[in-house]
């Protein structure tokens, strides 16, 4: 099955991820280590490429994203 992603990124959460993670002044990594405390399992690399647009965000990645960076989904998803 082939997926098709949105003006050529695969999710719309990656630029809101970035604004968010570096305004709390965390790496990927620690992204990532938040991420993996709630079950989660993301490497550094995967935050790189959701913040990029190149990977899909499952629908538990993106309650534990809102989770650990301390915004709603709906923030995430429309940035309100």
């Amino acid at each position: 099955m082939k997926i098709y992603g949105i003006d050529g990124k695969m999710n719309i959460i990656g630029e809101r991820v970035r604004e968010k993670r570096q305004l709390l002044g965390i790496s990927q990594a620690r992204l990532a280590a938040k991420l993996q405390v709630q079950n989660v399992v993301i490497e550094q690399k995967a935050i790189s490429r959701i913040e990029l647009g190149e990977r899909l965000v499952t629908d538990y990645e993106l309650l534990a994203l809102a989770e650990s960076l301390n915004v709603s989904v709906m923030w995430l998803l429309k940035g309100r």
